[in-house]
């Protein structure tokens, strides 16, 4: 298949979704090749069993399922100039005013594919900071069981009807979920092993948090603007 033979389909797609939800979905947007569609947390099981079981969707199979911190989304944190001037400390806090960018911060993301008629759709649902709580699709898709596990364990997303929602990736007694921004990348323990105890230990971290920002200063022509050639040649 063609790449505008692709592309045409994948429009057709998004007419055919729009026609079908109508005010259900919050919009729909095509983005690098794929058809994007945003729900409602109340909307998203009524979406995804139409999406399943509609004769021009048919996504019979669920091919991926995470969950997405937004916060920062849009920075530039690592454009030389910048960072170098701002140094290390830029990044200890954060602070978004934005109270959109904050409701926002995170999201579940769902791929779907359908065999039959060989077309992919990316589902979002933004869900309420104050609770994280979402419908489980479990129901519509059974594969989705450890994928929302997941999303729980590493980003703390909650799925509401999830047969046996716990941690799969990290240790039994962890604290926190590692793939939020706003946990360090070093962690808030560390473990070793106690002689003494005879058994492995945690203990509260003992390398001292900092990020470091590399300067990097290029001499050849890539990096020199086109006053700085007028200027070397006269």
């Amino acid at each position: 298949m063609s790449k505008s033979t692709y592309h045409n389909r994948i429009e057709q797609l998004q007419e055919a979704v729009n026609q079908h939800f109508g005010d259900v979905l919050e919009g729909t947007a095509l983005y690098v090749g794929d058809l994007t569609v945003e729900v409602l947390p109340q909307n998203l099981l009524e979406v995804m069993v139409a999406l399943r079981d509609g004769a021009a969707f048919q996504f019979t199979q669920l091919i991926d399922l995470c969950g997405v911190d937004y916060a920062t989304y849009g920075q530039a944190e690592w454009v030389a100039d910048e960072a170098t001037n701002t140094g290390f400390g830029r990044a200890c806090s954060y602070d978004d005013g934005s109270a959109d960018a904050q409701d926002r911060q995170f999201a579940v993301v769902y791929h779907l594919l359908s065999i039959t008629l060989n077309h992919r759709i990316r589902v979002k649902v933004f869900v309420d900071r104050e609770d994280l709580l979402v419908d489980s699709v479990v129901s519509v898709w059974p594969a989705a069981n450890w994928y929302e596990r997941e999303a729980f364990d590493l980003f703390g997303l909650l799925f509401d009807g999830h047969p046996d929602l716990r941690r799969i990736l990290t240790d039994y007694g962890f604290v926190g979920h590692p793939f939020r921004k706003d946990f360090p990348l070093i962690g808030h323990v560390e473990m070793r092993y106690d002689e003494a105890k005879e058994r492995v230990i945690y203990e509260p971290v003992s390398i001292k948090p900092r990020i470091l920002v590399p300067k990097v200063v290029r001499q050849d022509h890539r990096y020199i603007s086109d006053t700085e050639e007028v200027t070397k040649d006269v």
